[in-house]
């Protein structure tokens, strides 16, 4: 029972980023009618929001400490951050420790700003573009992306440790031992996609946004500016991806490719989940998160080797043949 406990939850977190990731793919399909291959580029971008305020908070200034010799007998030279210099030294080192939870301060705004930039400079021109197009266009921007962090970081993953508080281990039902970060990562996305559903549900922008997803010519006679508020969910969508790679950088630690190893994944959730369906999205995270889990045991990649890297195919090709629109997908989405 304790391993398939474990083996639950190690699918909740994996789940988790799958989840956040295919929901703000289904946020931009929904409303824009868009394929956007740049979103695993957006998560990305958030894991590295992460390492760029870590780098900021560590710069130091030098100063001689007359006090600390080295073998040589001269006064050593010590780098102090200059936010215990503005703090106080106990102030300071908290905030460099938890230089990864107040990231998500910065990358919001960064994201969003990404987001609207994208959305407005680029993705606008490819609303009525066959799809194929769009996945050209912003696969190719991906890429671009992707090298633009490689430039400035570097091809070698970079560490962005969880704060000391959060970074050992919590027991679980008497006997599991798991990590607190990672319990810590699928309570962060449940208030993510519970803000975000909440968000859409229950106030007034979120309902003209959902009724411009079922009927956008509709709303638009109404005298609503449907384009803008579409505009403003690119950008939630490019937080909510940025802030799931801000979360999941002490779990894998950012590197440049890291938006491509989820991306191709993400994507098959959305399908499984169904293409514009918000729910399906998450439920199919999770749920292929799971599965993943289980086919990544010892019992099952002996029994069947490979079975860890190829189960969320197989359950993909399984549910498209049986129901071509995916789990919650609206009738008629990718039924032609």
């Amino acid at each position: 029972m304790d391993a398939i406990i474990l083996q639950i939850l190690n699918g909740l977190d994996k789940g988790s980023a799958y989840a956040l990731i295919a929901l703000g793919l289904t946020l931009i399909f929904g409303t824009l009618g868009v394929v956007n291959f740049a979103h695993g580029a957006l998560f990305m971008i958030g894991a590295f929001c992460s390492v760029f305020l870590q780098r900021l908070l560590n710069l130091s200034y030098e100063t001689v400490d007359a006090t600390k010799t080295d073998f040589l007998g001269n006064p050593l030279k010590v780098k102090t951050p200059y936010v215990e210099s503005w703090f106080g030294p106990e102030m300071g080192a908290a905030i460099i420790d938890w230089s990864v939870p107040l990231a998500i301060l910065f990358a919001i705004p960064v994201m969003i700003a990404i987001g609207f930039i994208m959305e407005r400079g680029l993705i606008k021109h490819f609303y009525k573009r066959p799809h194929a197009d769009q996945i050209l266009v912003t696969f190719g921007l991906a890429i671009v992306l992707q090298e633009i962090i490689k430039y400035f970081y570097g091809a070698n993953p970079i560490q962005t440790p969880a704060p000391d508080d959060l970074s050992g281990v919590a027991t679980l039902a008497g006997s599991i031992v798991y990590p607190v970060w990672r319990i810590v990562y699928f309570f962060f996305a449940v208030i993510v996609i519970g803000g975000v559903f909440a968000f859409l549900q229950f106030t007034t922008f979120g309902m003209v946004v959902r009724a411009g997803m079922a009927d956008r010519e509709t709303v638009g006679l109404l005298g609503i500016d449907i384009d803008k508020k579409f505009t403003v969910m690119f950008g939630l969508a490019a937080a909510v991806a940025g802030l799931a790679g801000v979360m999941y950088g002490p779990i894998n630690a950012p590197n440049y490719h890291m938006g491509m190893d989820f991306l191709v994944l993400s994507f098959v959730v959305v399908v499984v989940g169904g293409m514009g369906s918000l729910p399906g999205a998450v439920a199919a995270g999770f749920l292929l998160g799971i599965l993943e889990s289980f086919a990544s045991t010892t019992w099952a990649t002996t029994t069947i080797p490979g079975i860890n890297q190829i189960i969320i195919y197989l359950v993909a090709i399984v549910i498209l043949l049986t129901r071509p629109r995916g789990l919650m997908g609206k009738k008629g989405v990718m039924e032609d």
